[in-house]
């Protein structure tokens, strides 16, 4: 990686999915790779299950808090990726955009959730090896 590279993951509530990216991203992607995540109408709060699904593989994710999208306006990433939801980012600079067709957890029991949550890690791992 040439430089450290910004990535923003987006998802409605910015209470699951992107969050769990972005601890990925964090996790994986040492200090080359800054990574946010944001939501087109944050819920305020990151999922209780996500906190307790990361702590299951070594992150802490208590230390998050649920981001606006409209903090992103304006700024330049490297990176946005939508996650499955139809979000878009009109107004953040991306170099690239990537959607990915992930389900949101929230209501799925606990073994599904562990899957969207591998796979998330899986499409995170992906993306980084690509910067």
């Amino acid at each position: 990686m040439a430089g450290q590279k910004r990535v923003l993951f987006v998802c409605v509530e910015n209470s699951n999915r992107s969050q769990m990216a972005e601890a990925f991203a964090r996790l994986h992607g040492g200090a080359g790779v800054e990574a946010s995540s944001a939501g087109s109408r944050p819920s305020g709060r990151v999922n209780p299950r996500a906190v307790e699904f990361m702590k299951e593989v070594g992150y802490d994710l208590t230390t998050h808090t649920s981001k606006s999208l409209a903090d992103f306006n304006g700024q330049n990433i490297d990176v946005a990726v939508t996650m499955g939801c139809g979000d878009e980012c009109p107004h953040v600079r991306a170099g690239r955009r990537e959607e990915w067709q992930i389900p949101d957890p929230k209501e799925m029991p606990p073994e599904r959730y562990r899957e969207v949550r591998d796979l998330i890690e899986r499409k995170v791992k992906d993306l980084l090896a690509s910067l």
